[in-house]
């Protein structure tokens, strides 16, 4: 079995999926203000929209992507108006992270690997 990847429901697709190109660097498969898919490098990321009223938010789940420096892409992204919820710290596994969230509230972890 292999992961295949995750989907982000939301109200406005159009404003996540801009967000996550944003912030990841990429692309989508399209333009759709229903559904789109980001390219990412490993496991889909897809967004989807919901018309009914729900509570989309999850707390209990981050998205964590790895980056060749967080620092570096700290710095990209105060640029922009990311709400940092942690700044880059060492962690005892021998990653170093920094937390921010997304349009909707969803935590995002970029996370590089200390040699």
């Amino acid at each position: 079995m292999m992961f295949a990847g995750i989907c982000l429901r939301t109200k406005d697709v159009q404003q996540l999926a801009d967000f996550y190109k944003t912030v990841l660097q990429t692309t989508s498969d399209c333009d759709d203000i229903v559904h789109q898919e980001i390219n990412t490098e490993g496991a889909a990321l897809s967004i989807l929209k919901v018309d009914f009223d729900e509570n989309i938010s999850n707390n209990n789940v981050s998205l964590a992507f790895t980056v060749d420096d967080v620092d570096i892409e700290f710095e990209r992204l105060k640029q922009f108006d990311v709400k940092i919820i942690e700044p880059p710290t060492v962690r005892p596994w021998g990653a170093k992270n920094m937390m921010f969230s997304d349009p909707d509230g969803n935590n995002v972890v970029f996370r590089s690997f200390l040699d």
